[in-house]
């Protein structure tokens, strides 16, 4: 059976989960917060995670972004929070399906089965990205250049992370919006601009003519493929 990751903080709700997937053949792991959560999904690769908003400090919002931009795991949210804004907010973030408590077991089976079912085989990153004397680490949320730490917003991790996905891909604006911001509307593009500019200032790579982080006119934004990158 499938490999599953619950993140739920109250003890008593994760230990009825990890015996309910258990006697259904599942091998469960589970984090009670969402740095635990990110640390265990990097050592498990779970085939599904099950994860509860309500977290203490980091949120489950927080953990679904840092997952989705190392993974395509199915992810099935689990909240106390039943309002339809809610809901919209956790799919659009990258949640595949969800769930408000208090829920029957034999639902949320159906719905764990089904997800699986779907699922073609979670892709994971590895743990680092390199790009030349870059690195960016997905499950540390750390970016160093040349072996200094590089002090980055969440927003310009992701956008980071992007660009060396798509490593000599020219990306639009549009498509930086929606993969780094979750923006699909396409406007705002000069949110864009300046923060391709800030990330070029916290790399090093202000002057544009030397920069690996290059706009094409009329089109959008390419990380030149010249730096030896791997992940």
């Amino acid at each position: 059976m499938a490999r599953i990751l619950i993140v739920e903080d109250d003890e008593d709700i994760a230990l009825v989960l990890t015996m309910l997937l258990q006697r259904n053949g599942h091998r469960v792991s589970s984090a009670p917060d969402g740095p635990t959560a990110l640390r265990r999904a990097h050592e498990v690769r779970p085939q599904l995670i099950v994860l509860d908003i309500g977290l203490p400090g980091m949120n489950g919002w927080d953990v679904l972004s840092r997952i989705r931009e190392v993974s395509d795991v199915p992810v099935l949210l689990v909240t106390a929070a039943g309002r339809d804004e809610d809901k919209v907010r956790g799919l659009r973030g990258g949640a595949d399906d969800y769930l408000t408590k208090p829920f029957h077991n034999a639902e949320l089976l159906a719905r764990i089965d089904a997800l699986l079912r779907r699922a073609d085989g979670a892709e994971w990153e590895g743990s680092d990205v390199t790009h030349g004397g870059l690195v960016l680490s997905p499950t540390r949320g750390v970016v160093t250049m040349d072996g200094q730490d590089v002090r980055v917003t969440p927003l310009e991790f992701r956008l980071l992370a992007v660009f060396l996905r798509h490593v000599g891909q020219v990306l639009t604006p549009a498509q930086l919006l929606s993969a780094a911001w979750g923006d699909d509307s396409g406007t705002g593009q000069d949110r864009v601009k300046f923060a391709v500019l800030r990330l070029r200032r916290k790399l090093g790579w202000e002057e544009a003519s030397h920069s690996p982080l290059q706009a094409v006119r009329g089109i959008g934004y390419r990380l030149d493929a010249s730096e030896d990158a791997h992940i």
